[in-house]
């Protein structure tokens, strides 16, 4: 006789352990809240399950919202504000996911880079001292003055030397002099000195820096030849303007957030008559940038890969067909309309876009 014994039948609570609304048969959901109804008591298995479900399961919000929004140009924005959101993750928060994973997968790869020219030896190379001292001695402004006073004294006759004689140390004094005032009324020649200064004592401090170049120690000058420095160093130390670019790719991450709800305005402007609410513009625009990010993500590891010239071209022809057909069936408009505003929603997205990249390049730098 062989004895059958039967699967243990996991107890099921009475009331939901989120909101207390009670159970009345063997529910699997919360009616109220839609809590699983299950033990409370959380392994190491279930908190990893709990983790990675909403990528692994093919029936979550991740997926449900990934494959439509990215072979279906406006069908998930225009069903979100058509009030069928049940399937699809808020706008925000898919564009949050997806944008930190494309910031995520860049420093992978670069700290990938890194480790990998580790192993086989390859660093970076740096100035030597002898190198150093070698730039120290170059000529300056002033020497090639003095070099050129030099030549015309050795080509003189005797009288004419005794008039240059007379007159160098005035020339001297004078173009020293018309030098520095030059220096202090045009902050481009200030940069310049500043910036010839450093390279031939690169180690000074900045206080010293200023009182050799005879240059008042105000607030302007000291940040002025701080900068002058970070911009010698990056551009004789590759490693210097690696750690500028991730900063300013940093940057460029939180500024979208400023960047794309000012941009919603324009499509605000050119939509007006569509009697669209701001909000319903800010979806389809999450949308889109989540797009944008998703094809970056496929396009990079592509590129990093298999690294080809026409793969940038072919991601930007694609974004801009989806960018297309993503506002004609999201706004309901004919073509040569859609056409004409998609053309004024690139135009601005290109000015709003280029202005600041700017201001964040110069902030970057600033504060590097």
């Amino acid at each position: 006789m062989k004895l059958r014994f039967k699967k243990k039948l996991k107890v099921q609570a009475s009331e939901c352990y989120n909101c207390k609304h009670p159970f009345f048969g063997k529910e699997k959901f919360c009616s109220e809240c839609g809590q699983a109804n299950k033990n409370p008591k959380i392994t190491f298995g279930n908190f990893i399950h709990e983790v990675f479900n909403g990528f692994i399961s093919w029936d979550s919000k991740f997926w449900t919202t990934f494959i439509p929004l990215l072979i279906k140009p406006g069908k998930v924005s225009r069903d979100y504000i058509d009030g069928k959101r049940q399937r699809y993750a808020n706008p925000f928060q898919f564009y949050l996911t997806i944008s930190v994973l494309f910031f995520l997968i860049i420093g992978a790869t670069e700290s990938y880079d890194t480790v990998k020219e580790l192993s086989i030896g390859k660093t970076k190379t740096q100035k030597s001292i002898n190198n150093q001292i070698d730039e120290a001695t170059k000529k300056s402004d002033f020497d090639t003055i003095n070099s050129r006073l030099s030549i015309a004294f050795q080509k003189a006759d005797s009288i004419q030397k005794v008039e240059l004689l007379k007159i160098m140390p005035a020339i001297r004094a004078d173009s020293i002099k018309n030098n520095f005032k030059m220096l202090q009324s045009n902050g481009v020649l200030k940069w310049s000195k500043f910036s010839g200064f450093n390279k031939k004592y690169p180690r000074i401090e900045t206080e010293d820096a200023l009182d050799s170049l005879d240059v008042k120690h105000t607030f302007f000058n000291r940040f002025l030849y701080s900068r002058v420095k970070t911009a010698n160093e990056i551009e004789s130390d590759s490693d210097n303007f690696t750690q500028l670019k991730k900063q300013f790719f940093s940057y460029v991450s939180v500024s979208l957030f400023i960047f794309l709800p000012l941009f919603t305005l324009f499509l605000k402007l050119y939509y007006i008559r569509r009697k669209y609410t701001y909000v319903e513009h800010l979806v389809f625009v999450f949308h889109t940038q989540t797009v944008f990010f998703l094809l970056s993500i496929i396009f990079y590891l592509i590129w990093y890969f298999k690294p080809k010239d026409f793969i940038i071209g072919v991601f930007l022809l694609l974004f801009i067909i989806y960018l297309y057909l993503a506002m004609k069936r999201f706004y309901k408009q004919r073509r040569f309309k859609t056409f004409l505003k998609f053309i004024l929603v690139n135009f601005s997205f290109l000015i709003v876009s280029s202005m600041g990249a700017i201001i964040i390049a110069v902030i970057t730098f600033m504060i590097y």
